[in-house]
């Protein structure tokens, strides 16, 4: 399956087919000098594979986690660049999940005021959602994501079967971001995570998300209006990762917890039962006062109003400015 991102002078092709890891070397243009960003966590197999096909690879490995999207990392790969000679001609490929995509891409945006950059997928979640629309950044004082760039890549390759090696909590996480899009964007799809069949049919899930995220870009590039709903459950979820600490939470099982408290009332316990099936929490440990603390730099608070992203059905969203005092309740009363 090949998706596209329409976006005039910097749209870029998608590719989604099983394998297709090795047709990097025809899919990108890699006859060059390349720098292969990936991290611990990913089978090393997989960057060693982008490598064989490059001209003159260097891998960097960066420690795996959150920790990664840090400015130390971004000066380190930019100094391995530096100290390689790359120029504007060389290039930079991201070869894992939304960390070490988010961290390669901006540090593509940086080096020498941007640099090509692709993106090569590895975990669900980053599969379905992150690699593609330009959105690249590292994290600041236990800020997530408050540095950062748009800076779109110029091809993307997902294969499939680099998800076999994700143990189950992983492919729960990433299926979180592609239940958000059902949500806000297409009730058929949100039907396919109700009826429990959303492992069956992982493939055609991962093509509608990116279908889904790729239009939305199309129409709105730099979160204007339109992509400000894939935030849907970004912004509770944002404020329960930054305040969980030991609890040990991913990304996307903060994301579906902050779903609950901004679905209408008949909406709320079908996501929660869908949560449940993907074997997701369903409960923060984290108290509504602690949320909002961490929030407190958030780009779409306000003074004491918030903006949020609301669905009162599958398929429908809407932005609501609320009284902090009042989306205080709305977590009260869903977690």
């Amino acid at each position: 399956m090949n998706i596209r991102v329409e976006l005039g002078g910097r749209s870029y092709p998608i590719r989604v087919v099983r394998g297709s890891l090795q047709e990097a070397g025809t899919f990108l243009s890699l006859n060059r000098r390349v720098l292969i960003v990936t991290d611990e966590g990913v089978p090393e197999k997989y960057a060693k594979t982008v490598a064989e096909k490059c001209l003159r690879p260097i891998i960097v490995t960066v420690p795996e986690g959150e920790q990664s999207k840090s400015f130390s990392q971004l000066e380190h790969l930019c100094r391995v660049m530096l100290e390689k000679d790359f120029t504007r001609t060389d290039c930079v490929v991201a070869v894992g999940g939304g960390v070490v995509g988010d961290l390669a891409g901006f540090a593509a945006a940086c080096f020498m005021r941007g640099v090509d950059f692709y993106n090569i997928p590895t975990t669900v979640l980053s599969q379905v959602d992150s690699s593609i629309g330009g959105k690249t950044a590292v994290n600041l004082a236990g800020v997530k994501n408050i540095v950062g760039a748009f800076y779109q890549p110029k091809a993307v390759l997902i294969d499939p079967d680099t998800l076999s090696t994700l143990p189950p909590r992983q492919v729960s996480n990433g299926l979180a971001e592609a239940l958000k899009m059902a949500v806000t964007f297409d009730a058929d799809l949100f039907e396919i995570f109700e009826r429990g069949e959303a492992m069956a049919r992982l493939d055609e899930i991962i093509v509608r998300s990116l279908q889904i995220k790729a239009d939305v870009v199309r129409q709105d590039e730099k979160e204007a209006g339109l992509r400000k709903v894939l935030n849907f459950g970004h912004t509770v979820g944002h404020g329960i990762e930054s305040a969980a600490g030991l609890h040990g939470l991913y990304h996307g099982e903060c994301v579906g917890l902050g779903m609950l408290p901004m679905c209408g009332e008949t909406l709320r316990p079908r996501v929660l039962a869908a949560l449940q099936k993907l074997n997701l929490p369903t409960k923060s440990p984290v108290a509504p006062e602690a949320i909002l603390a961490a929030l407190s730099h958030d780009k779409k608070t306000a003074g004491d109003k918030i903006t949020v992203v609301y669905s009162a059905a599958p398929g429908a969203f809407e932005m609501r400015t609320l009284p902090l005092a009042d989306f205080r309740r709305q977590i009260a009363d869903a977690l």
